[in-house]
């Protein structure tokens, strides 16, 4: 049974990965549990017990099988070589690897085929690119993908568990007409809709919207894909939404896009808007499956489909799809 270390327990996608590795039943002999030296002497619950949370600046990761990294660029950089050092196999969330042309990038429905012996540096993508991933794979494996405009609406949580309490924060101020404070997001998020995820780059498009044009094209192996992205923030606290504009090279019907999604690994199709059955954060939060819906056709070409999705962040958008890959790993390595 394999020995497992986090880094970064105690932010929200460490969390969501100490209540997946339980949940699943992920084999552990010994679970370290690795954030910074404020957090250090804590506790966490694991499977009726609790865990002591370590100091990252003393991590030892030797006899380490799998170190999941869920704490920032900064940080992976920094420990993820020493890991990897020791004879773990890393399983970083961070962006510091995704684009390394030697670092495979896996959303497992989508290319886990990529995975081998030899890979001690796994990356995980966006939380954004990988439900996008998941719909736009088999789509194009049926009918070529010409062209995807995607815009997202992202919860909160994905920018840590403060954006959490600020936004209910705002709420509570609002509604009791007191003031606000405004710490995490560069407006009022409470009420408020943010055209702004992570930071701008010279180009215009802001960072998280390069990250889901980027990474799409490397999960899926289209490294031409013409992919257009724009990244939003709305008042939600956790499960992202994104509208899908897909423009294919020959004919593809609503009813044919539903089947061959419905076919596809880890999507569920919720899809009947006149019962106002869709996709929304609150039915997807919790979940593991990417929720798809508001299939129609695109009006204005000839090839063209809409639809819309919602999907937990922190579960399939994070934790999750981190977990997947080791199990995947562990059936390479035979590591029960």
């Amino acid at each position: 049974m394999p020995k497992v270390a986090i880094v970064g327990a105690t932010g929200a996608v460490g969390l969501e990965i100490i209540g997946l590795l339980e949940q699943r039943q992920f084999p552990v002999t010994e679970l370290l549990l690795y954030a910074s030296g404020r957090s250090a002497g804590d506790e966490l619950p694991f499977e009726g017990r609790q865990i002591k949370i370590q100091n990252l600046a003393s991590a030892d990761f030797k006899g380490v099988d799998f170190a999941f990294f869920a704490a920032g660029s900064l940080i992976s950089k920094e420990f993820a070589p020493k890991a990897t050092e020791a004879g773990a196999v890393v399983i970083d969330k961070s962006s510091a690897f995704r684009m390394d042309p030697d670092v495979p990038l896996i959303v497992p429905e989508v290319n886990g085929d990529l995975l081998n012996d030899n890979h001690r540096l796994i990356a995980s993508p966006n939380c954004s690119t990988i439900p996008l991933v998941m719909v736009l794979w088999p789509l194009h494996q049926a009918h070529k993908i010409k062209r995807v405009v995607v815009s997202t609406y992202q919860a909160v949580s994905g920018a840590g568990r403060a954006a959490g309490d600020e936004l209910v924060s705002q709420v509570v101020a609002m509604l009791n007409h007191q003031p606000m404070e405004v710490r995490v997001f560069p407006h009022q998020m409470a009420f408020n809709v943010l055209p702004h995820v992570e930071t701008f780059s010279p180009s215009g498009y802001s960072t998280e919207e390069e990250k889901i044009i980027e990474e799409s094209r490397k999960v899926t192996g289209l490294a031409d894909l013409r992919i257009t992205a724009t990244a939003v923030r709305v008042p939600v606290l956790n499960g992202h939404s994104e509208s899908i504009n897909i423009e294919f090279e020959n004919a593809a019907d609503p009813d044919q896009v539903r089947e061959i999604l419905k076919n596809a690994p880890g999507i569920q199709i919720m899809d009947d808007p006149v019962d106002a059955v869709y996709p929304m954060p609150l039915e997807a939060s919790g979940r593991d499956e990417v929720l798809v819906g508001r299939i129609r056709k695109d009006l204005s070409v000839d090839f063209g489909i809409n639809l819309w999705l919602s999907a937990d962040n922190l579960r399939k958008g994070a934790g999750l799809n981190a977990i997947q890959i080791a199990e995947q790993i562990l059936k390479i390595h035979h590591l029960d």
